[in-house]
């Protein structure tokens, strides 16, 4: 984005992300990365009881599944109102740079959340092609940023370290 002129402001809204030691690490390295780049960065809310909320009843979904649709739409959301809140039109996700998440869930999630914010535009952008993901990559090993081997959420924890038993 920068290399083209665009100058994002970073919200960082992640209550689906547990224990809360896994979200003070993801939210450092988020932090860390934006002030290296000037970037503004905001921190949303650590409500993760309400993204329990959120989806209740969607537990056993798998991955890819109901409640990763309505943990996307919940997030967009939060960062639609938030864009509005800021006077941007336009948001987007990193949530679309990870190779383990559904595109046509998260455009689906962004669509809805600019439909329930009125004056927003959810930008569509698949951050894995065109290079993107092996810049991603890159990225990762140029700033050694924390790489994590799971979503967040507890639920998608669970099949990890049931495999592991």
């Amino acid at each position: 984005m920068l290399a083209h002129d665009v100058r994002p402001t970073i919200f960082y809204y992640n209550p689906n992300i547990f224990p809360l030691e896994e979200y003070e690490i993801r939210k450092n390295e988020s932090k860390r990365h934006a002030e290296s780049l000037g970037v503004r960065w905001i921190d949303g809310d650590y409500d993760h009881d309400h993204w329990l909320e959120g989806v209740c009843g969607l537990e056993g979904e798998p991955e890819r599944g109901l409640r990763c649709q309505q943990c996307f739409t919940l997030r967009l959301k939060a960062a639609a109102q938030e864009a509005k809140r800021l006077g941007i039109q336009y948001f987007a996700t990193t949530l679309a740079s990870s190779r383990w998440k559904s595109l046509e869930q998260i455009e689906r999630a962004g669509r809805q959340a600019e439909q329930a914010v009125e004056g927003t535009t959810f930008w569509a952008q698949n951050w894995r092609k065109g290079g993107l993901q092996e810049r991603r990559n890159q990225l990762l090993k140029e700033y050694g940023f924390y790489n994590q081997q799971y979503c967040g959420c507890e639920f998608s924890q669970r099949p990890q370290k049931e495999a592991e038993a």
